[in-house]
C-alpha cells in the first residue's frame, strides 16, 4: 500500500521486454535504500512492483504481461523518468490517500493551461471508469496522489502547484503524453457492496444508498 506522496524520481536504466513478460532496472536518485529488502514493494509510476534484485542506488523487478498491457512500460525505454515511492509504513504520515499501486488504464493529457503559478491538465476519462472520478476526489496519476478539480463528459481537470512539478515527472508532461491512472480505491469497493448481490450478502449486509448517503460517502 501507499500514498501517492512521491519520495523521488528516478529513470529506468534497463529494461528487455519478451513474450513472456519484462525485466526492468531502474536508477532510484535521491530514494533512500538504505531500509529496502528483498520482496518489497516500490511503486514505479504508480505500478507496484517487487524488488527482486537491488544495489544503493538501483533495484531490478520482473514486469508481468497484464502489467504491460495496463499501463506504460509497454513502451517505456532507457532513460525514462519516473516517480518512486516505497511502500508505507504503519507510521507514515498519510498525507495523499490509499493507493494500491494497481493500475486500471492508460489515460492521455488532452490539454495543458497556465493559470498563475499553477497549472491546469485536462486528462481523458475512460467511460468504465467515469463512475470513480469525482470532483473534489483523489486520483492517482503515475504514482501521484492528486485532488479532480472538475469534471466534464469524457476528460477530467488536474490543477497541479508548483512543489508537486518540482517533485515529480509532471512538467514533462505535454498534451498527447500517456499516464497511468489509478482510480480511488473506496469507490471501487463501494460500487462493490452496492453492485454484487447474493441471497447470502442481501440478508447479511446493512450496507444500502441511503447509508452511504447519510454518512456523506455518496451524494
Amino acid at each position: 500500500m501507499f500514498t501517492g506522496i512521491i519520495e523521488a524520481t528516478g529513470q529506468i536504466s534497463a529494461i528487455q521486454i519478451t513474450a513472456q513478460g519484462a525485466r526492468v532496472t531502474v536508477s532510484t536518485g535521491a530514494l533512500n535504500m538504505a531500509d529496502v529488502k528483498l520482496g518489497d514493494s516500490i511503486a514505479t509510476n504508480g505500478i507496484c512492483l517487487t524488488v527482486v534484485d537491488f544495489s544503493a542506488k538501483s533495484f531490478s523487478a520482473d514486469v508481468s504481461n497484464e502489467t504491460l498491457t495496463r499501463t506504460g512500460f509497454s513502451t517505456y525505454k532507457n532513460g525514462q523518468k519516473v516517480n518512486l515511492e516505497k511502500a508505507m509504513l504503519p507510521t507514515t504520515r498519510f498525507g495523499g490517500h490509499m493507493v494500491s499501486g494497481h493500475v486500471d488504464t492508460l489515460s492521455e493529457i488532452l490539454a495543458v493551461e497556465q493559470d498563475g503559478n499553477s497549472i491546469h491538465y485536462w486528462v481523458s476519462m475512460p467511460q468504465n471508469l467515469a463512475g470513480y472520478i469525482a470532483e473534489k476526489g483523489s486520483i492517482t496519476i503515475d504514482g501521484t496522489s492528486l485532488t479532480v478539480n472538475s469534471v466534464a463528459n469524457n476528460k477530467f481537470r488536474l490543477t497541479i502547484v508548483p512543489h508537486t512539478t518540482e517533485q515529480t515527472i509532471i512538467s514533462q508532461y505535454k498534451t498527447g503524453a500517456k499516464v497511468n491512472v489509478e482510480v480511488d480505491l473506496i469507490a471501487r469497493y463501494i460500487e462493490r457492496l452496492l453492485t454484487h448481490k447474493t441471497p447470502e450478502t442481501s440478508q447479511q449486509s446493512g450496507v444500502t444508498h441511503e447509508l452511504l448517503a447519510r454518512s456523506g460517502f455518496i451524494k
